[in-house]
């Protein structure tokens, strides 16, 4: 089974705001993020995928996950790279 890390932003306030996962289901958790049963801080928004990334094990991507919601730096680039198309 593959898993993904993803991020997913939105725009509050006229601010950007991310948010990172991972996932086996990467349609059903954007899904349940859109519609308010995903993680408590995304409810609310509508949220779009930004970033994904394929994996071939759940301790791979827990690891990258963990990585990507650490490093603000990356996280900004890909922001502005994906904003900026």
């Amino acid at each position: 089974m593959s898993y993904f890390v993803y991020l997913l932003a939105t725009t509050k306030k006229n601010k950007v705001i991310t948010y990172v996962g991972y996932t086996n289901d990467l349609k059903k958790r954007l899904f349940l993020h859109n519609t308010g049963k995903g993680a408590k801080f995304t409810k609310g928004a509508f949220w779009k995928i930004i970033y994904k990334k394929k994996y071939k094990t759940k301790q791979i991507a827990m690891s990258e996950e963990y990585k990507l919601k650490k490093n603000n730096k990356l996280r900004n680039e890909i922001k502005i790279k994906f904003f900026k198309n």
